[in-house]
């Protein structure tokens, strides 16, 4: 142990190791707190374009002093080409993306490719005069900060979490619904300008640091390991700044350790954070939803055992009795489990019985799957197959492909088996209103209006035909249908009686009496 924790404190007595752990660990925070705003508003690559395209400016400032004034290296001047480098390739991309049919991701490959070009043939062309190790540009040597290093990413770190923090309900706002913000008076193309041009400020002044491809490891990987442990923009920023400085702290740890490249380490240490929560994360990782998938139980089975309790007439079901009824047995335990919790299914002594809920939603698949064995019927399939196959169609039972088929059916009030096709239960709530078309025998309402003028060119009030024999607010009952179901015989209040066929009592709204 003594040998360990002494291996853990001789390399920070050294000067060089600590300038890079602070000078990293300066990069890594400001880093995580802009990559979060970067991953969620999925502008990875504007991140990477910046960083290439800056070649160009360095080598713009190295040129100005060297041609004017005769000075190599020039930090602040280099800094300042960069800046303006990144400022051009944004205002290229978003006069590109906005003015052509181009798309946003197509013209930031093409203009920061086309600018990082530029600044190689710069480099190439002015060689005599330009003395910039690329490989150096690319891959940094965070082993190897200088003082200004430092004092640049202290002096950028501290102004763009300044105005991280004192517009961030800004961009917290057109990071998730840009619409929304516009639509409520806020400057959204303003707010994005200026993140922008704080992730260029970020890639600038690490860049010459860290190099490329760790600034960009530092900008995402950090903030997507966040991301898939929390849902709150404030802790994700947190967590991704507490994030890159262990990527830190444990990749120049394992650069001593190998004898390797700095930032090849950090993004190493950084990546292999990443894999850890993407496979533990409590609610987002592969082992959480892995284990979800294992408990998940299938619809078609819960609709299978709904199916078979409302045919028992409120006899208590156990498992056994759910099975000759599902297709797969296998989830039938936690399937049933799983109803009780959701109010569906009572569990007593005596076995498992459907709550008022639970009937309710068993009637609705009772009644596609009749429905289903009416229209197999409609459309000659042979008899002995009706039933297997709209066993396997009730489940496709939402509201438009059941009334679709309710009505082409005209309304069928028995199955091929001579079974009671259960009513839609919701419209018979007193305040809903619904086509006359839907009532069964023996069920009253009142008349509220018409659908459409197909019956008659002039109209009175309530929409009803002038010479209709319904009125607006008068009383009906519907009896029992003539010519094989296809004619409504309608029971007047005054006892007169008459009858409609499909097209018109579709046409009628009534209300339940």
């Amino acid at each position: 142990m003594p040998s360990l924790i002494q291996w853990f404190l001789d390399p920070l007595r050294e000067v060089f190791f600590q300038k890079a752990l602070i000078g990293s660990s300066l990069v890594a925070i400001v880093c995580g707190v802009v990559g979060s705003l970067v991953v969620l508003r999925r502008m990875a690559f504007l991140g990477d374009a910046l960083s290439h395209a800056m070649i160009a400016g360095v080598v713009g400032g190295y040129l100005f002093m060297k041609m004017l004034f005769n000075v190599e290296a020039h930090a602040p001047a280099m800094l300042i080409g960069s800046l303006i480098a990144a400022f051009i390739t944004v205002l290229l991309i978003g006069f590109v993306s906005r003015f052509s049919r181009v798309k946003e991701d197509t013209a930031i490959g093409i203009m920061y490719t086309g600018i990082f070009a530029a600044g190689v043939v710069l480099v190439s062309i002015f060689r005599n005069y330009i003395h910039i190790d690329l490989m150096h540009f690319i891959m940094g040597d965070v082993l190897a900060v200088s003082n200004e290093d430092l004092w640049a990413s202290a002096i950028a770190a501290v102004l763009v979490l300044s105005i991280i923090l004192l517009f961030f309900r800004y961009f917290q706002l057109t990071s998730f619904d840009p619409a929304m913000a516009a639509s409520i008076g806020v400057p959204v193309m303003l707010i994005d300008y200026v993140f922008t041009t704080c992730v260029s400020l970020v890639v600038v002044s690490a860049v010459t640091m860290v190099g490329v491809i760790l600034v960009i490891g530092l900008l995402i990987t950090p903030a997507a390991t966040a991301y898939l442990l929390c849902d709150r923009l404030d802790r994700m920023m947190l967590l991704s700044a507490l994030f890159g400085v262990t990527s830190v702290v444990g990749g120049l740890y394992l650069c001593i350790a190998l004898d390797s490249s700095g930032g090849g380490a950090i993004i190493l240490f950084c990546t292999f954070q990443f894999l850890l929560a993407l496979i533990f994360a409590p609610r987002y990782g592969l082992l959480a939803r892995w284990y979800r998938l294992r408990q998940m139980v299938p619809q078609q089975t819960v609709e299978d055992i709904l199916s078979a309790a409302v045919r028992t007439d409120g006899t208590p079901i156990y498992v056994e009795n759910v099975r000759q009824y599902a297709a797969n047995d296998k989830h039938l335990r936690g399937a049933m489990k799983r109803l009780v919790a959701d109010g569906l299914l009572d569990k007593g002594s005596s076995g498992f019985s459907l709550t008022e809920k639970g009937r309710q939603e068993a009637m609705r698949i009772l009644r596609a799957h009749r429905l289903w064995e009416a229209y197999l019927q409609h459309v000659g399939t042979p008899a002995e197959k009706i039933h297997p196959a709209a066993h396997h169609l009730e489940h496709i039972s939402d509201v438009q492909t059941v009334d679709y088929l309710d009505d082409l059916l005209i309304h069928p009030e028995v199955d091929p088996h001579g079974k009671e096709i259960p009513q839609d239960p919701g419209i018979l709530a007193s305040d809903r209103v619904f086509s006359l078309s839907l009532l069964r025998p023996g069920q009253d309402a009142r008349v509220h209006g018409i659908v459409s003028k197909t019956l008659d060119d002039s109209t009175a009030e309530g929409g009803l035909p002038v010479n209709f024999p319904l009125k607006p607010g008068e009383k009906i009952q519907v009896r029992s249908r003539s010519n094989e179901g296809t004619t409504w015989v309608i029971l007047k209040e005054n006892g007169e009686s008459i009858s409609l066929d499909h097209e018109a009592v579709d046409s009628i709204l009534v209300r339940a009496d």
